[in-house]
């Protein structure tokens, strides 16, 4: 027997986007703080590290070779070659913590740089934008899509391509022109690395949004089965509030010799149950509000002497079960006879749904102050339902707070063997029952609140 609600836990997962590599795209998850590196949430330290890493091996490979193309190829003064070097390389490292400043510092760069090589000599070599200039530039852009916003990505994108395009309109003589080239070689990256962290994104949000439906279909199972059980146990009240006002109705012709004040009494407690018994069939409109349960329970509600009846109707289904029942139970209060009751139904409907074919034992004892009620079932004969700790089902929710209701306690779990027990202890005694509840009702309240 496992929990309720086996099928409802997977209701959200056939939402969710299937990435190729779950644990990869997790680490391009964005920073909550602006300056935390990229792969911050890597579960080790050589994979935090390995962003720099990467930039570095950028950096120490582009900045000679942009050094050296610079003031070899398109003989640009040494100073001025070795500037350029720097500015348009080693930001890279700032790229891993804040991409968009070391764009805005490479970018001045590269708008300079294409400047002072206007004079330069650019015979049949690239312009506006040098090949170890792209190289970096594209490493740059990898690192803004992994991090910025869609407008920022389009933002750079454009001010970039715009920059390029008034450098190419002027070409000096000769030159091979590579705007068009970084135009179209960035905006590819800026997409991917983009739709990467989109879609890592869309995960979470849906995973997220799993998690809180998780919890609001907990919260609604557990507000109906408190909701059901108020109702039944409406009857319960009901009648003790009925025999109440007939009591205190007929006390004046029972009773001889009564004075006014007492019969005044006995008038003024009638009237407060009649009043009472009112004001709890209002409550019990507001319950069935919601549409169900419209006619009401018609029939009377069952209890321990009935349990014999439902474990024959259990085994005429194919389920094996046997029920041993004490035979000098007392007489029960009645809200410890409903729950017996309910716990061993839910407790038989779980077997059913979840281990069918497996032999069930029930058994009802009594110390003189607890009654016990223990289900056991073994493994089951056929393929089961996983256990799950939420769904949709009342089974398990409906035991606790029944349990609950009486001030009692329960036991639940599964067996070496592969089966299941469920164990209830409910106090007899209404006084023990009321302060357990309480206490029972304190620790729920704080547990909601928390």
């Amino acid at each position: 027997m496992t929990r309720g609600g086996s099928g409802a836990a997977y209701a959200g997962r056939a939402m969710k986007i299937t990435p190729v590599s779950h644990r990869a795209l997790a680490l391009l998850r964005p920073p909550v703080e602006a300056t935390r590196p990229l792969f911050w949430q890597a579960p080790r330290r050589w994979q935090r590290w390995s962003p720099y890493a990467v930039a570095g091996c950028f950096v120490a490979a582009l900045l000679p070779i942009s050094i050296t193309v610079l003031a070899d190829d398109y003989h640009l003064a040494g100073g001025w070659a070795g500037a350029l070097g720097v500015a348009q390389t080693v930001p890279l490292l700032l790229a891993v913590t804040r991409p968009l400043q070391a764009w805005m510092i490479i970018f001045a760069a590269d708008v300079l740089g294409a400047a002072l090589l206007y004079g330069a000599d650019t015979a049949s070599r690239s312009w506006p934008w040098t090949p170890p200039g792209i190289v970096g530039f594209l490493a740059l852009m990898a690192c803004l899509g992994l991090r910025e916003s869609t407008r920022t990505l389009v933002t750079v994108w454009l001010v970039s391509g715009a920059a390029g395009l008034v450098f190419g309109a002027f070409p000096p003589a000769g030159s091979s022109s590579t705007h068009a080239l970084l135009i179209v070689l960035s905006g590819v990256m800026l997409a991917f690395t983009g739709v990467l962290r989109r879609r890592e994104e869309a995960e979470r949000a849906l995973a997220e949004q799993e998690t809180i439906s998780v919890a609001e279909r907990a919260q609604r199972t557990l507000l109906e089965e408190r909701a059901r059980i108020a109702r039944e146990l409406h009857d319960v009240v009901a009648h003790h509030m009925s025999v109440i006002t007939v009591q205190a109705d007929s006390a004046p012709y029972r009773l001889t010799g009564l004075d006014e004040e007492s019969r005044e009494e006995f008038a003024s407690i009638a009237s407060s149950a009649r009043e009472s018994l009112s004001e709890m069939r209002r409550l019990l409109a507001v319950l069935r509000s919601d549409g169900s349960d419209q006619g009401g329970e018609r029939t009377p509600q069952p209890g321990v002497d009935r349990l014999q009846q439902l474990v024959e109707a259990t085994v005429r289904s194919g389920q094996p079960a046997a029920l041993s029942l004490a035979a000098d139970l007392p007489v029960l209060p009645p809200a410890v006879d409903l729950s017996a009751y309910r716990i061993v139904q839910e407790a038989l409907a779980n077997v059913v749904r979840h281990a069918p074919g497996a032999t069930t034992r029930i058994s009802v004892t009594c110390d003189g102050r607890h009654l016990t009620v223990v289900v056991v079932n073994g493994p089951a004969a056929g393929p089961t339902s996983a256990l799950e700790d939420s769904g949709t089902g009342h089974g398990l929710v409906g035991m606790r707070e029944r349990v609950r209701l009486t001030g009692g306690s329960l036991d639940t779990g599964p067996l070496p063997d592969g089966g299941f027990r469920v164990a209830a202890r409910l106090p007899l005694d209404p006084d023990d029952a009321s302060s357990t509840a309480a206490q029972f009702h304190a620790n729920s309240s704080s547990k909601d609140v928390s």
